[in-house]
């Protein structure tokens, strides 16, 4: 198996093509149509779309009655069969086709020689400018039969899927542009008999306005119908008598845009983009409504027809037409990120002000050690104090030392707890901490150097226990500070210790955004410029436990590794179930090169950093072993806290749910299926 290919890892090339039409000239169009398969094929692309009526134009009006047009287009569209004997992709082309007593817009998929099926158009419009009737018939009602083109009988209608028996989840399912209009589309009913792949040929003349309804459409209708939507619209040359053209193609899979070309074209010109078939399979197996409404529509989805084929693609390193974000918790694009920083930021606000106005109004008990994750936990709770009314101070927020404590840290603390003017104090736990190493006869209380994991959890089982004896003492709950990739990874101390809390805002929310989180509430003026400095401050500060002594600061990813590379592993494990092997290739694609790809706004020159193919796969091999075979039952008993993003939760009364005793067998068995070199073939 070659890790490099794309058709290896559940991907399946597509383009949505337009060009220069000449209009009433068969021939012609034919040789444009091979003309871009050729140059689709060389590319790898498995399916090239074509615009509506391609073969003589969309706008030709009556000429479509014409027994020399129409026998024109059938001869071009043996050429078009004859020149795709070669040529990997499935062509799907607009053609008018004579059948018993009409004429029906249809279209043609062509593969390696031969015609696998015809589509008639199922709602011709007859408003405004569109008269479509006058010529065309509409097709809704065709189902079940055949037709003969090119010298042969092939299957006719609405009701044919395409599905290539060599790709698995590649199923095609073709609509011409009005039906994309109408309320219950014929591709909705195709997705739900199994196609993912919805195409549109369109003709689709452009008025103001027009192309951002088209994107509309077609966005609503990949998320809403779980799949890809492939849209290619007629361009130069049609005609403008009265209306003008603008060649709009594009590429969405399950909402999100994966390609678009530029409009007004002045010659070929295509979208291209690899849809992600392992996603749209997880997200259908996933979201059970789905198979229940197509349960619910079961007398018409039922009765699909399967056209198999075999598209024999290339197994080469053909690259990856996709963006990978290397942050997908975190949005590159500045206007989607500074959403999602409001939303998150605001669900656990109200999160933990409602649970504050259900339990009595306890005042809040937080531990603040100067780093990211109770700092941004701190000003989530100080935001919920001013949306309740209430005053800051009761916020009972402490400083707890211990032996590794930097000066820095828990200055940075103090400075905060101040600016926000927050109830403040600080408890070193030191003393009692060597008393309890001295009493278990740690080699640590006797002047060893022993610095092992029972040294480190003792500081954080004390924090955690004193916090929760002050919250009894004086009134309050305990707030949780540990993050989702914690979560993840297990990096907390069970029970007593920072594992546990009344009430976590942070559970829901990956390290990574966290950073991004504090430097939009910055940026956004929530606070005070003084505490917009010392939020500052604290961003500059490198992620560490502080647990053991030395002259260097203890690194946490130097201990498990990189957050960005385990938050890009655990966004495709639990939003989509992605193979390890997969997460590797796509992390590859996201991280091999800092001069690639966008980074999100703010983040620092000096930390856009690369990974290679072995470390991707190093770290990979630690987050399965951690999150599949050790940290469930951690997670099995974590406290109460929101769900912020749609990456998932990892809560086990909400988005995940499994076994404390499981192991990661499965998943390093995948990763070793391929022999992963260090750079591509």
């Amino acid at each position: 198996m070659n890790f490099w290919s794309i058709y290896q890892h559940g991907f399946a090339r597509v383009a949505a093509c337009t060009g220069h039409t000449v209009i009433a000239d068969p021939p012609a169009n034919a040789e444009a149509v091979l003309r871009q398969a050729r140059r689709c094929a060389e590319e790898g692309v498995a399916v090239a779309v074509f615009p509506e009526l391609g073969l003589c134009g969309y706008s030709i009006e009556d000429l479509l009655l014409q027994d020399a047009l129409l026998d024109g287009v059938e001869s071009a569209l043996r050429t078009v069969v004859a020149g795709s004997a070669d040529l990997l992709p499935v062509l799907v082309v607009g053609a008018p086709l004579r059948h018993r007593h009409r004429i029906y817009n249809c279209a043609v998929i062509v593969h390696r020689g031969r015609v696998l099926g015809v589509v008639p158009k199922s709602y011709p419009p007859n408003y405004r400018e569109f008269y479509e009737h006058r010529q065309i018939a509409d097709g809704h009602d065709e189902r079940g039969g055949t037709i003969r083109v090119a010298g042969a009988e092939v299957p006719f209608g609405v009701d044919l899927l395409f599905a290539a028996e060599d790709v698995p989840g590649l199923v095609l399912h073709t609509e011409i542009c009005e039906d994309m209009w109408v309320p219950v589309p014929p591709s909705a009913e195709a997705a739900l008999a199994g196609a993912t792949v919805l195409v549109n040929l369109s003709g689709s003349p452009i008025t103001v306005g027009r192309a951002e309804d088209r994107r509309l459409l077609c966005r609503s209708a990949s998320s809403r119908c779980l799949a890809a939507y492939v849209y290619a619209a007629a361009g130069l040359g049609e005609s403008t008598t009265d209306l003008s053209w603008d060649g709009q193609t594009m590429i969405y899979e399950n909402g999100v845009l994966l390609a678009e070309s530029d409009r007004f074209p002045l010659g070929d010109q295509y979208a291209v983009a690899d849809v992600d078939l392992d996603l749209l399979r997880q997200e259908r197996h996933r979201m059970g409504t789905f198979d229940d409404n197509r349960r619910a529509h079961g007398a018409r989805t039922g009765g699909f027809r399967t056209v198999s084929f075999e598209l024999d693609p290339p197994l080469t390193d053909l690259g990856l037409r996709r963006r990978v974000e290397r942050f997908p918790f975190v949005p590159a694009d500045p206007d989607r990120l500074a959403l999602d920083c409001y939303e998150a930021y605001n669900i656990q606000v109200a999160g933990l002000q409602q649970r504050l106005a259900a339990i009595g109004g306890p005042k809040v008990v937080i531990g603040v050690s100067g780093g990211l994750d109770s700092t941004h936990a701190l000003i989530v709770a100080a935001r919920a104090m001013d949306r309740a009314g209430r005053p800051r101070s009761d916020i009972l927020a402490f400083t707890l030392p211990g032996f590794a404590t930097s000066d820095h840290t828990k200055d940075n603390a103090h400075k905060l707890m101040r600016a926000l003017g927050v109830t403040a104090a600080e408890l070193d736990i030191t003393a009692t901490a060597r008393l309890m190493l001295k009493e278990i006869d740690h080699p640590f209380a006797s002047g060893e150097p022993v610095y092992d994991v029972t040294f480190e959890n003792v500081q954080a089982g004390l924090r955690t226990d004193y916090l929760f004896r002050l919250a009894n003492q004086r009134g309050g709950i305990v707030l949780g500070t540990g993050d989702l990739s914690e979560l993840a990874l297990g990096w907390s101390t069970y029970g007593v210790g920072d594992q546990m809390s009344h009430y976590n805002v942070n559970s829901g929310v990956p390290k990574t955004l966290i950073q991004h989180l504090i430097r939009w509430v910055i940026s956004s003026e929530q606070f005070d410029d003084e505490t917009g400095k010392v939020l500052a401050a604290i961003l500059d500060t490198e992620i560490s436990p502080e647990l053991v002594p030395g002259e260097e600061m203890q690194s946490t990813e130097s201990k498990i590794g990189p957050y960005a590379l385990h938050d890009f592993t655990l966004f495709h494990v639990l939003r989509y179930g992605f193979r390890p092997s997969k997460i590797a290739f796509l992390a590859w694609h996201a991280w091999h090169d800092a001069q690639a790809g966008a980074w999100p706004p703010g983040f620092p020159e000096a930390e856009r950093g690369s990974y290679d193919l072995a470390e991707i796969r190093h770290w990979l091999e630690v987050f399965c072993r951690r999150f599949f075979a050790f940290a469930q039952f951690k997670r099995s008993a974590m406290p109460n806290g929101p769900k912020v993003s749609a990456g998932g939760s990892l809560s086990p009364r909400g988005d995940w749910r499994a076994p404390s005793d499981g192991n990661a067998e499965a998943w390093l068995r995948d990763l070793s299926r391929f022999d992963l070199p260090g750079t591509p073939a």
